[in-house]
Parts: structure tokens; sequence; C-alpha cells
């Protein structure tokens, strides 16, 4: 329900009129060669495509397809950007709306500007190359960054944080900061894995999925097939989320005529919606509860686990009285929940950023994790734990070595194979993404390259973010399509942009892995804009000028560089002939239909942790979430058709809160949190908790402090205390 109690249904016909709109408007043929041809989705982690053909999942399911899919391509479909629209300076980009920027077109040819110049210029590819190569070089490695969405390939990911390492830093990171790294520290530390111990196919099997701090029915609409399947077999969807999102109500599936005829199908059978960031307690009573009604598997226990008395003696202590105060919610609603959990045969447990963007991320995360091993719901098929991942690759990319860190065996291999020496973590620590800004705030850093994304807009506390990459004085961006990141926080900075070939127009096939484990061979070879190079063949040949170590050239070939990847990186070693046998596969040792873990001992680990007492400091607890038309930081449509509200500059709240201020729907409000302030929003009546608030994702990050979690550096963009008050006419 939204506005205060219409009923909205998720899906529908007007989501297949609205991507058949989206591919008439880029072209019928465009679009159906670019969702047919044997390329792996650009949208989210969920995966779909590759060599199983265009709009088909790894268990053949056709069409396999979305909106998120379509939109995707509507970006990388257009022709390129005038070059007379470079006459206009920064100041005149930047009063473009994110949407209108990104869809000015296409790069068409590498633009520069100097640190003096407000307008950008076409530069020739020599000329660029040669520039970047002599800039760093005269650099020291240690005041660098290199930092890369999940966009990419597997490929040009290894090649980025070997051309890194080889430079001299351990300064290489990814978007996962900003989202589930709390996720593969929580993991790791319960299980000794920070992926999914489940494959798609697993859905398939669960009587009883567990979807916490998430929207698929947004932002991973084919997952909503498996959930609405579940219920189909009898099965149990339980939703933890404190905003009651209509699409994970009822959502009417494009692919089933029986689904739109009778107006939406039910997703959820059970709705929590506790207070923002209390979901740990919410967890700990699910499991006390499970324990108080012997329904935990001691066997399993015993076997399997760690840690197991500590857990149980501080579930025994903990009491409803607290819990309830803490989550806003019932003994008797979360009772409820644990019987059906208890009752189930096979549960999978799902999750999103509501769960990972807290002080606490890992803590709810081993939570996650340690609700699960009760029930011993990990280590056979149909049961496990499943992180909701963003971006197409953004799991790839950590596990090729965009991160801080390598595994001491991976360092080890890549000096082996290349007769060299990589910086160690006591010659170079490594930064993860917030502290190399950090860094560059305090003008430690002078040059950066970015892999694609949009740091400033994900970056939170927008204004300082602003200020801190304006203190990069060299800034190399490889990317399709222009946005905030290369027209804000750049005035007085230098900047070259490259332009790239999107994944299906690389040159030669790439990898991509899914939120799965599962590894797509994406055979590119669309042509669309001459000029655009490969990101693998750019930063090989930019590794060859700026190091002098190695020899790079050879691993222009994406061939090459799949070959090293076998024979470095843990679990891909069948990634060395997968362009001849087109065979792809799962990561090796990351799925547990088994029992046995990747600990030290092949035992779980049971964590017990509760919600660390915060004192509210403000009335409200806000979060920041993506809309219905957006993907990441890219925005394509100004309305979220499913919330109901028309613009992004808008706080959903209570109606008894907004009430209780005083005001009505539309009304305009500024709101303040020790970081910044968001001034004349409009309100719009939600269903959230009392003293709950949403605003949306990346316009709130001028609300967002740089605190973080400190086990995983992941900023709390879901945890802000905020005032709210009616803007005052001046």
């Amino acid at each position: 329900m939204n506005r205060l109690g219409k009923q909205t249904v998720g899906g529908g016909v007007k989501k297949i009129i609205y991507a058949l709109r989206t591919m008439q408007r880029i072209g019928l043929l465009d679009s159906n060669k670019a969702l047919r041809s044997n390329n792996a989705c650009k949208a989210c982690g969920l995966g779909m495509g590759g060599q199983a053909g265009g709009m088909t999942n790894e268990q053949g399911d056709f069409p396999s397809v979305c909106n998120k899919s379509i939109q995707a391509q509507s970006t990388d479909i257009q022709p390129p950007i005038p070059e007379a629209l470079f006459d206009f300076t920064l100041e005149d980009f930047r009063a473009l709306t994110p949407h209108e920027l990104e869809h000015l077109g296409r790069l068409g040819s590498p633009i520069y500007k100097s640190a003096k110049e407000q307008c950008y210029r076409p530069v020739e590819w020599e000329w660029a190359m040669q520039h970047i190569v002599q800039r760093f070089r005269s650099l020291q490695p240690e005041r660098t960054f290199f930092y890369s969405s999940g966009r990419s390939s597997n490929e040009a990911g290894f090649v980025f944080q070997l051309l890194a390492r080889a430079f001299g830093t351990n300064n290489v990171n990814n978007c996962s900061y900003y989202c589930h790294q709390a996720t593969s520290v929580g993991l790791s530390s319960t299980l000794g894995t920070g992926t999914a111990t489940v494959e798609l196919a697993d859905l398939d099997l669960a009587d009883c999925i567990f979807v916490i701090g998430a929207n698929p029915a947004s932002n991973h609409p084919r997952f909503i097939h498996k959930l609405k399947a579940c219920r189909d077999r009898g099965g149990q969807v339980i939703v933890i989320n404190p905003a009651r999102e209509p699409g994970l109500v009822k959502f009417a599936l494009p692919k089933s005529a029986k689904s739109l005829l009778i107006g939406g199908s039910e997703i959820a059978s059970h709705y929590l919606q506790p207070r923002i960031g209390s979901d740990t307690d919410l967890l700990n009573g699910i499991a006390k509860a499970v324990f108080e009604n012997q329904q935990s598997d001691q066997a399993f226990i015993e076997s399997h686990t760690n840690d197991f008395a500590h857990y149980e003696q501080q579930l025994g202590s903990l009491s409803w009285s607290s819990i309830e105060a803490s989550t806003g919610l019932s003994e008797t609603q979360i009772r409820s929940v644990a019987s059906a959990y208890g009752s189930s045969k096979s549960a999978i447990f799902a999750w999103g950023m509501g769960v990972t963007h807290h002080l606490h991320g890992v803590e709810t995360v081993e939570a996650i994790a340690s609700l699960c091993l009760l029930r011993g719901m990990v280590g056979r098929p149909g049961a496990g734990l499943l992180p909701l991942r963003g971006h197409s690759n953004v799991q790839g990319m950590g596990t090729i070595g965009v991160k801080p860190k390598l595994d001491d065996t991976v360092l080890a291999a890549l000096e082996s194979k290349l007769g060299i020496r990589l910086p160690s973590q006591s010659q170079s620590p490594g930064m993860d993404t917030l502290a190399c800004l950090e860094a560059a705030d305090n003008n430690e850093m002078d040059a950066a390259i970015l892999l694609g994304g949009n740091l400033l807009s994900a970056t939170p506390n927008a204004t300082w973010a602003r200020s801190a990459l304006s203190k990069v004085d060299f800034k190399v961006c490889l990317t399709t399509t222009l946005n905030a990141s290369h027209v804000d926080g750049c005035d007085g900075a230098e900047m070259l942009i490259l332009p790239v070939a999107a994944r299906d127009e690389e040159p030669e096939p790439t990898t991509q892995e899914s939120m799965f484990n599962y590894i797509r061979l994406s055979d590119g070879g669309i042509q669309r804009i001459a000029s655009a190079r490969s990101e693998t063949a750019i930063l090989a040949e930019l590794a060859d000028g700026i190091v002098d170590e190695v020899d790079f050239s050879s691993l222009q070939s994406h061939q090459a560089v799949r070959e090293l990847i076998a024979e470095t990186i843990p679990g891909l070693s069948e990634l060395s002939g997968i362009h001849q046998s087109k065979r792809e596969f799962h990561v090796a040792n990351r799925l547990k239909h088994v029992p046995q873990f990747n600990t030290a001992d092949g035992l779980a680990r049971f964590v017990y942790s509760a919600t660390p007492s915060v004192a509210a400091l403000r009335p409200f607890t806000l979060m920041s979430v993506r809309s219905e038309g957006q993907f990441n930081s890219i925005i394509y449509e100004e309305q979220d058709s499913y919330r109901g509200t028309k613009d992004r500059w808008t706080v959903l709240l209570n109606p008894k809160d907004i009430d209780h201020l005083g005001l009505v729907e539309g009304d305009k409000v500024d709101i303040t949190s020790d970081a910044g302030e968001m001034r004349s929003v409009s309100v719009y009546p939600f269903d959230l908790p009392r003293g709950n608030a949403m605003a949306y994702y990346p316009e709130a990050n001028v609300l967002i402090g740089l605190s973080r979690d400190s086990r995983s550096q992941t900023p709390a963009f879901k945890s802000v205390a905020v005032s709210i008050k009616q803007t005052t006419q001046k």
C-alpha cells in the first residue's frame, strides 16, 4: 500500500509496455540484436545470457529478461556525443540531470582538460595514451589509487589490478566497499567463504526464502519469478524490510498470463517491518524462538559447527522485551516467522544493502549465517546463503583481485609466474575506497585511474566527496558515457576520459561472474562506436609504458589474460579453455552442497552479536534507497512508479509522522543531518515505521557522513540521524 491505502502492484502490463517503448526508442533491430547476442546481461548480478544465448539463464529459461536488461542497453545503443557540445563548460554540464547527462550519447573520442581549463576538448588516442604514461612515470605509486566499478570484465579487472601492483601500490579497490564488503567479511568469519553458497537451481528446491533488506522487485526483477515459484509450491517467502515495498507484496509477472489477468501474484507470505538498523536483534529473536521451539538441528550443529555454546547462552539471556523495544515488532510477529522457518525443510537466506549499509553490517551478516546454521540450512542442495549482488560483474572483480589485499598464495603465484616482486602489505597496506578519498582530501593523492563507475555519486557526504576528488591532480577515466564524476569535483584538476567498448562490443570474448559464482563467456563483437577501444587492451598498453619490469604487451590478448588468471587465481582453472570449449562453469569450492566449509578445520562458526546501542541524536533515522527507474547511480526515470513519487527530490515518511509534523503530502521540508542538508524536499506518505524516513540515492548522499562499519569499511548509507522541519519560504 501507498498513498494512504492505495494498492500498487509490481510488474504488470505497464512494464511490458515500458520495455517495448524503450526498445522502440533505441531501435527494435538494434535492441533485439543486443539482447539476443551471446553476451552476459549488463545489469544486476543475477546473471543471464552468455553462451546459452541472450535472454537465457543457466537453467535454460527463456526469455529470462527484465526492464533493467533493456535499460542497460539503452545507454549503450546511442550515437556519439556531438563534438560541438564540448564547447560548453563544466558548469553547463553540471546543470543537466544525471539522466540528461547519461543520455547525451556515447563518448566518441578521448577528451581532455587541463587543470586550468573549464571545457573538455577531443584529443587523439596516441596523444592521450602517451600523456597518461608520461604523467604516471613521474608519480610516486603510493600517491595514486585505482578504482573500478562492477561493469568491466574479469580480463580487464585482472590487468587493472596487476598494473596497480606492478606500478608499486596496493591502493586498488572496487565498488563493493560501498555495497557488499560487509557480506564478504561476515561470511568469511562464519563459513570461510565470502560469496553465495547456492546456485540458481537451488532456489527451485527451497520451501522457505528470506528476503532481508532488499527490494528485488525493482533491483533484481527476475528474482521475483523464483519467489513466486516458491509460493506456488506451497512455500514461504519471508520479507524483512522497514519499508513495505509494493512489488514484494504483490507482483504481476510479465511471463505469466494468469498473474497478469488476476492483477498480480502474492509474493510475501510474511512481511516484517523492523525499525531501520535493528535487523541483528530481529534475527536473534527469530533464532531464540526457533531454539525455544526445539527446532534447531542439533546433529548438524554438533558435527559441522563451532562456538555454538556461546551463541546458545547469549540467546538464552536475551529478553523478548529488549527485542521488541529495539525492533518495534511484537514477540507474536517474530514467533510467527520463526515458526514458518522452523517448519521448513530447505531454506535460503537472500539479502541486500539494507543489511550491509550500517555501522554493524558485518555483525548482521553473521547473524544471518548463524540463523542459517541453527537449522542446518547450509551444506546441502536447496538451502544456503545468497547475497543479492548489484552490478553484473562486481563479484568477479573481487575474485580476480581488484581489492587492496591479495591472498598470500595468489601474490606468490603472480610473482613466480611473472618473475617480479609485487608490493607486500607491509610495503603498501592498500586502502579501501573511502580511505583513498580521505587521503585525497589530505592532499596525499596525486592521480587516479577510474575504470568505469561514478565514484562521485557513489560516495557519501557529497559536498566533502566533491572537494576530495577535486584535490586529485590527475584523473584518468575509462567510460562509455558521461556522468557526474566527469564534470563535477574536477574544476581544478587535469582530466583525461577514454571511450571504451561496452561488453557486447569487445573485439574478443570476455568473462563475467554472477552472484551465484557462475562464470559466463560473452562473445562481444557488436560494432557501434568506431573509436571505442577494449578496456583490456587500453590497460595493457598503459601498463607496458608505465611499468618496466613486466612485459604487458601480450596481455592485450584476452586469452593470454585468462591463461594467467587460471594459473594464479584459485577456483578458475577452467577459465583457460573457455574460449574453445564454450563451457561456462561455477567457481570451484564456492557452492556448499555438502557441509564442508572453507575454514581451517572445515567447520562453520556461530557468531553472536547484538545491535549496538546508539543514542537518538535526531528525531528521525533515514535510509537512502534506489527507485524503480534507476540502476546503481544511473537514473533512467525521474518518477518511481512503484512507490508513486513523481520526482527524486522527495522524502518518504510514515503518515502519522507527517501528521505529527503538521504537514500534508506535497509540503516542502528541509532535512538536516550532521553532514549536510537537503532543502525544499517534497513530503510523500509511505508505509514505514514511525520515526523512519527514506530518500533517494545519490541525492541523499549530501546527508550521509563518513561513519562506517569498522570491519568492512562500508559507509552507513542506511542509518542516518536527521531532523525534518517545514521549509520556511524566504
